[in-house]
């Protein structure tokens, strides 16, 4: 099975990282800018990451009732289907992460 985005621990790179950069991955816009908005970044992208695991664990099992003849096969195609899709985005939004990160990493200061 595939764990969801709580699994997921975030610790600090460097001692006293935390300490130069409090919130940031809690929401460090601030409340004005959240609530006019939504939601942090970090809510966003762990709202999408969730449904992404969700959706990947439904076609999951959509499949396993297939093969108990539970699902009619347009059933386990469409889920199927939806989990490509949304692995495709996840890939997707992981590699323009992997850029940006790249590319301020290179930044002279």
């Amino acid at each position: 099975m595939i764990g969801g985005i709580g699994a997921l621990q975030f610790k600090p790179a460097i001692d006293g990282a935390e300490a130069a950069a409090p919130g940031l991955l809690q929401g460090g816009v601030g409340p004005e800018a959240s609530e006019s908005v939504g939601g942090s970044f970090a809510e966003a992208l762990s709202q999408a990451a969730t449904k992404t695991v969700n959706t990947l664990q439904n076609a999951e099992q959509m499949s396993i009732q297939a093969l108990h003849g539970d699902a009619d096969t347009r059933q386990v195609v469409d889920a199927v289907m939806s989990a490509q899709q949304a692995l495709q985005t996840s890939i997707a939004i992981r590699d323009k992460v992997v850029s940006a990160y790249l590319e301020i990493s290179r930044m002279s200061i």
